[in-house]
């Protein structure tokens, strides 16, 4: 298991030069970069500047994980629905062209006035015409288990089974709608077979199990990233200080068993 940051929020102001250096002094080993934020890696970007940003990586030896997007596919407007998925495959384009592994990507809610089904089957239909396109281009597309009505751990199950494709899994994110009665043991146990990326938040808070999940990754031998999303601070170099101890401390709480 690896450390890394989510750059919402705490490192959204700062751009590649200053977030590397940051990422080397704090021993945060990979990122993940959200779109909108000071580092600038967009779909916009000129095949030169994407050059540089893999170049930058490469160089400094802290791993571009992922590209946060903030593509979704739950409108009743298939034109905006179209148009999320065509986002989606520019953000997969910019990921090979930065050297990232993955792009996550989430559901944000449920139709009001539909039955939760036929949201959840038209996201995964959207995910299905994704993934072929992200196979192709060696891509994985992370879907955080996310949104106020959509974070239920069921109904991403069903997103997955629709869209039904390797390319597509998910990004685990560690909200309260995890547990269930007490637990989030059976949850992380149905979204298993698809958990690629993991959200992490302060480890510190004791309302959610993270010695369970770091010891349920450690069981089902997760390589990938636990990417801290942090809220803003005035002092983020202490706070992301903090950050890397605990995450030491479950991992090698996780290790003894």
């Amino acid at each position: 298991m690896r450390c890394g940051l989510v750059t919402y929020n705490i490192a959204a102001k700062w751009d590649v030069d200053t977030l590397l250096a940051k990422c080397k002094q704090l021993k945060m080993e990979g990122v993940e970069l959200r779109t909108t934020h000071a580092h600038g890696v967009e779909p916009s970007l000129t095949a030169e500047q994407r050059g540089e940003v893999k170049s930058k990586f490469a160089a400094s030896g802290v791993t571009l994980w992922g590209l946060g997007s903030v593509c979704e596919y739950h409108s009743p407007d298939p034109a905006v629905v179209q148009q999320n998925i065509q986002t989606t495959r520019d953000f997969i384009d910019l990921a090979v062209d930065v050297g990232a592994k993955g792009v996550k990507v989430r559901p944000n809610g449920l139709q009001a006035g539909s039955p939760p089904e036929k949201t959840l089957v038209q996201i995964g239909e959207a995910l299905a015409q994704i993934g072929p396109y992200a196979q192709k281009k060696g891509v994985e597309i992370w879907v955080e288990v996310h949104g106020r009505e959509t974070s239920h751990p069921p109904y991403m199950e069903k997103i997955f089974k629709v869209a039904n494709h390797p390319s597509i899994n998910a990004c685990w994110n560690c909200n309260p709608t995890d547990l269930k009665d007490g637990s989030i043991r059976e949850y992380f146990a149905l979204l298993r077979p698809w958990i690629r990326s993991v959200h992490i938040h302060d480890l510190y808070e004791a309302e959610y199990p993270y010695r369970d999940l770091f010891a349920l990754l450690a069981a089902m031998d997760y390589k990938g990233f636990l990417l801290g999303e942090l809220p803003d601070s005035a002092d983020p170099d202490r706070v992301v200080s903090y950050f890397r101890g605990l995450f030491d401390a479950y991992v090698a709480l996780a290790k003894c068993g």
